[in-house]
Order: structure tokens, then C-alpha cells, then sequence
């Protein structure tokens, strides 16, 4: 088995999921604050942790292993636990995975964070981190981000990692603005952040 990804940032640090991870896991996805976001993700404990045991934490192998062989992800989903440093504590999540109702290459980052943990910018730290690993280790030339429009938190993280705004799309009878990054501007304001006086 590969050794365990994880991408390191300010105050937080990324690391694949965990079978111990369930039960925090479960608690968050369980803070109304979430799940009236992302209304899919309060699933049953038994249902959640069939799906990490049989299809996350695997599917993350097999992301990796695409990684090593050359970097073409194709559909594979990669799902990262965001934990705090200081305490080490499971406080959200930050993935990467195929949307289809997005247009072609429809590749979107996720996220979400507990309620004891927002406004600090542990998410945008999460998000930066994630789309920095994509388009230095794989094929990803494009990625997209969408946050409903009332989700105020969550679309000030998107406007922070530097996504363009493209339009208002729907999806299951919900608004979401639509946003967009491309790995040639990504690299364009690292490189131009780099030659920046300190």
C-alpha cells in the first residue's frame, strides 16, 4: 500500500480519510449548520461507514496509485480529512471528484468544516491546498467550485482561492454560483506571488 497523502498548510494539514475517522465524520455531517448546505451528506451511520470502508478510503488508493503512474485521474474521486494541527482533531473535509452536472471537464472541489471551526480561514488554507496539489501532481487543467447563493461562508472561500466567477447554474431545483480555475492562472499567481518582495 502507498504511503498516506497529505498536504500540508498554515494551521491545518490534509490527509486521506480513516476508518476511525466515522464517528467525527458522522458528527459533523449531523450540525444542521452542514447539512442545510449539503443536504446528501446526513446519511446513516451504517451507511456511512460502509461507504468509507468500500468506496472512499479505496477509491483514495487507487487515486494515488493513478498519481505514481503518470498523474491521469480520470474520474477518480481523492477525499482528505482537513485536521487541525494544534490538537490533531477531525474538523472537516475538503475532496475532489467528477460532478456531472457540471460542463466537461467537470472535475469540482468540495468541502465542509464543523460549526466549532469556521471563520478562522481553515477552509481556504484546505482549498489552496487541495487545488495546489491537483494541477502540480495531475492531469487537472480546469477545476470548478459551486456554493448556493445564500451560502454566504461558502462562496467568500471560493472568491479567496482565487476562482472566477462564471454564472448561476441549477441543480436539483437549487441556484449555486458557478466558478471556475484554471492551472495556468493558478501557476501564473503563484509564480507572480514568488517574485514578490517579502
Amino acid at each position: 500500500m502507498l504511503s498516506e497523502l497529505t498536504i500540508e498548510c498554515q494551521d491545518i494539514y490534509l490527509r486521506e480519510y480513516r476508518l476511525e475517522d466515522l464517528d467525527k465524520l458522522q458528527e459533523i455531517t449531523w450540525q444542521p449548520e452542514v447539512y442545510e448546505f449539503l443536504p446528501g451528506w446526513n446519511a446513516s451511520a451504517e451507511d456511512r461507514a460502509h461507504w468509507l470502508a468500500e468506496y472512499e478510503i479505496p477509491e483514495n488508493q487507487k487515486f494515488k496509485q493513478a498519481v505514481k503512474a503518470g498523474g491521469d485521474i480520470g474520474s477518480l474521486y481523492l477525499r482528505l480529512a482537513i485536521i487541525h494541527k494544534e490538537t490533531d482533531e477531525f474538523i472537516g473535509w475538503c475532496c475532489s471528484g467528477i460532478k456531472e452536472e457540471l460542463p466537461a471537464p467537470n472535475r469540482e472541489i468540495m468541502y465542509g468544516i464543523s460549526k466549532n471551526f469556521r471563520n478562522r480561514g481553515y477552509t481556504t488554507q484546505a482549498v489552496h491546498g487541495i487545488t495546489q496539489y491537483l494541477f502540480t501532481h495531475t492531469n487537472v487543467e480546469l477545476l470548478h467550485a459551486i456554493a448556493l447563493l445564500e451560502n454566504a461562508a461558502s462562496n467568500k472561500v471560493i472568491q479567496k482561492c482565487n476562482f472566477n466567477y462564471v454564472d448561476i447554474i441549477e441543480i436539483d431545483d437549487e441556484q449555486y454560483n458557478h466558478y471556475q480555475k484554471s492551472k495556468e492562472i493558478a501557476q501564473g499567481i503563484t509564480a507572480h506571488a514568488g517574485s514578490l518582495p517579502s
